[in-house]
């Protein structure tokens, strides 16, 4: 069981940098697996990034190089350190977590989800 919530958004330029929070509650949280996705206006939710056992990473394609996923077990905490900042990037973040999952970058795989934190770049 894991309750989730993001901060850290805001409206920025592009070339900007950006670092969300997702703090989660939960005895075990460190033991799952925690992602971030994004969704922009009209568009389907989409895969962002994700850490599991062995603090391991994948990230989508459009971001690797400019973001870092990380976490910190003490605090019960991931967090998205976004450099570089795009204007396709403006979207709502959203970090979510699950046990368990067979596909990574499949949004439906992931059980909890927080709030969502806006961010938006302007070029």
């Amino acid at each position: 069981q894991v309750q989730l919530v993001e901060s850290g958004g805001g409206l920025v330029q592009a070339g900007d940098s950006l670092r969300l929070s997702c703090a989660a509650s939960g005895r075990t949280f460190s033991r799952y697996v925690a992602g971030w996705f994004h969704q922009a206006p009209g568009k389907e939710r989409e895969f962002v990034a994700t850490t599991w056992s062995g603090n391991s990473t994948y990230y989508a394609d459009s971001v690797k190089g400019r973001f870092t996923i990380s976490r910190d077990n003490a605090k019960n905490a991931v967090y998205l350190q976004m450099n570089t900042l795009k204007p396709e990037d403006t979207a709502v973040y959203f970090c979510a977590a699950v046990r368990s999952v067979r596909y990574y970058q499949d949004a439906g795989e992931y059980d909890y989800w927080g709030q969502g934190t806006q961010v938006t770049v302007s070029s």
